[in-house]
């Protein structure tokens, strides 16, 4: 199943559980929904959302791999930061479906990470029975 969400800054940080955990499917009541982010300048990632911990993010990420330093990519892009933030961030989560229902801790969300937007981002989810 295709989902979609949309990014409003360069960097940005989008909340898609709700969307991740739409439509399990209901002859489902263990096993692994993953959520697979189709580009090479997003990630996606399962952590807290929390304002102050989102802007954290952001601002390691580019602390990690500063922009404009000099990448070969720049020379096609611009955007070789965003590609190696991706990379850092992962493309995939896989979260434990357990009764039905996406087995999250309290104060886990899935979070897709924008680093070269504002842009819509496709995300592939799918399920793995148990």
């Amino acid at each position: 199943m295709a989902i979609e969400a949309r990014t409003d800054e360069r960097v940005d940080v989008v909340d898609v559980t709700s969307k991740v955990a739409g439509a399990v499917p209901a002859d489902v009541e263990r096993g692994a929904r993953t959520a697979f982010v189709r580009h090479t300048t997003a990630g996606i990632v399962v952590n807290e959302r929390e304002r102050r911990l989102l802007s954290d993010i952001e601002r390691t990420l580019e602390l990690l791999v500063p922009r404009g330093e000099g990448y070969d990519h720049d020379a096609v892009d611009d955007n070789a930061d965003a590609h190696l933030h991706a990379m850092l961030l992962g493309g995939s989560v896989s979260i434990p479906v357990v009764d039905g229902e996406l087995a999250l801790g309290t104060w886990q969300s899935v979070l897709l990470v924008e680093c070269d937007g504002p842009r819509t981002r496709s995300l592939e989810v799918t399920t793995t029975p148990a």
